[in-house]
């Protein structure tokens, strides 16, 4: 336990921000989770349009430095595969 002023400071500051990162990597789940369903519903434009706006979540929690840059990029490159090799529905 913090002893200091201080340590209790950023016990509490360590805690809220604690917090805050674990809502935005859930943003980020949920994100992929959209694409990936609308990628196994089959419907390729559909699929696109997630992709858009769930690659701007990725990248905003990245730039936020929540997940690494590298594992954005990684997850960006496996779901834009995926949409490519899709057949297109009419």
């Amino acid at each position: 336990m913090a002893n200091s002023p201080q340590a209790l400071k950023r016990a509490r500051q360590a805690e809220k921000a604690r917090s805050h990162n674990g809502s935005l990597r859930s943003t980020l789940r949920t994100a992929i989770k959209k694409v990936q369903k609308a990628i196994l519903a089959g419907d390729k434009a559909a699929a696109a349009a997630e992709y858009q706006v769930g690659m701007s979540v990725v990248d905003r929690i990245a730039d936020k430095k929540i997940i690494h840059k590298n594992k954005a990029a990684r997850h960006k490159s496996r779901l834009a595969a995926a949409i490519k090799g899709m057949s297109v529905s009419a």
